[in-house]
């Protein structure tokens, strides 16, 4: 399958017309802190000075995961479906902040373990019922990853607006993302598990025994998509592909917690210069995701102690994403105002 090329951001002549358009506000140089380098990257990205957050949307995927028959998730599978019922009832945390911050929510059925029928608000891009036991053999087969990566890139390219982030659900699906971690970073398995949705001490040291075992029985595979097909999900591998479409169409990728951050390890395997499009919403407080951002090189703008998922940090984050256009776009110059600039 084609993967999207993604062109890097960097742009010289434009990198020091921003620098001067911020340093050139009224404030002391740099006491904007991270706005400020966040309105370049937004420049960058959108390449332009007159940056702007146009009609944000968060997409939510969700898939079930084979690898809970192993008793590696607190909570039995059917959350997953009972979920998607609350996220299209409105009910959910990341429906209540994505209204509060006026972004466009989609919820994507990339392979829930129930049948849901037609319904108003689900985007039905099923592939299977969920994955298979990636404990005893792999989650999918290379097909079946290569097809839900295409489903990600055309409902990305779908989307009229210049900012998008992701989110998921899926019972076990932190089980996937920390075989991942492991896989595509060498980080070893015990700093990348974690309690999940609630795991006992016992239960996350299962867990761990779990990834460790199924590392072994599918033995040294490094190429990404090969990694992914073994050891992800239906929607970690369509976020993933919904990540590089949009990269490609040079929008702004807000990247959520565990779970999210693993699908863009994928795909910066893919396509290194995917990261020049991301910005990192929150660090989760779920174990594993530090260092995982650490891998990455990246520096998330908040840290809530969010273990959510769902996009939740992705709708958190966005009034910072409106305070950097904001200020670059409204706020006055020591000309305009008539305020005398740093003596020098």
């Amino acid at each position: 399958m084609l993967i999207p090329a993604i062109s890097p951001t960097v742009d010289t002549a434009l990198s020091d017309q921003l620098d001067a358009a911020v340093n050139n506000k009224t404030k002391p140089l740099g006491s904007l802190g991270v706005l400020e380098s966040l309105a370049k990257q937004l420049g960058l990205i959108q390449n332009t000075r007159d940056i702007t957050v146009r009609k944000p949307a968060i997409l939510v995927f969700a898939a079930d995961h084979g690898v809970v028959a192993e008793g590696i998730s607190a909570y039995p599978q059917d959350v997953t479906w009972q979920m998607v019922e609350n996220f299209l009832a409105g009910g959910a945390a990341i429906n209540v902040f994505a209204e509060q911050n006026n972004c466009a929510l989609q919820v994507i059925d990339a392979g829930v373990n129930h049948a849901f029928g037609p319904r108003a608000g689900l985007v039905d891009r099923k592939l299977a019922n969920g994955t298979h036991n990636f404990a005893q053999e792999p989650a999918m087969s290379r097909a079946t990853c290569q097809a839900a990566l295409a489903a990600g890139m055309a409902l990305a390219a779908e989307l009229e607006g210049n900012v998008v982030g992701f989110g998921e659900m899926g019972i076990g699906n932190t089980t996937a993302a920390a075989a991942l971690m492991h896989k595509l970073t060498g980080i070893p398995v015990a700093q990348c598990v974690g309690a999940g949705t609630g795991l006992s001490p016992e239960g996350v040291l299962h867990k761990q025994r779990v990834i460790e075992a199924a590392v072994a029985r599918h033995g040294s595979i490094t190429e990404p998509l090969d990694v992914l097909a073994t050891f992800g999900g239906l929607e970690i591998a369509m976020i993933a592909g919904a990540m590089l479409k949009a990269a490609e169409l040079r929008k702004v990728l807000l990247i959520d917690g565990f779970i999210v951050t693993s699908a863009l390890l994928v795909a910066a395997r893919l396509q290194p210069a995917i990261l020049d499009y991301c910005v990192f919403a929150h660090c989760s407080d779920e174990q594993g995701h530090e260092q995982m951002l650490a891998a990455l090189d990246a520096r998330p703008l908040l840290s809530l102690g969010l273990r959510l998922g769902e996009g939740t940090g992705c709708a958190l984050a966005l009034p910072l994403l409106h305070a950097a256009v904001n200020f670059l776009n409204r706020m006055a110059t020591f000309e305009s105002a008539q305020v005398s600039a740093k003596a020098h």
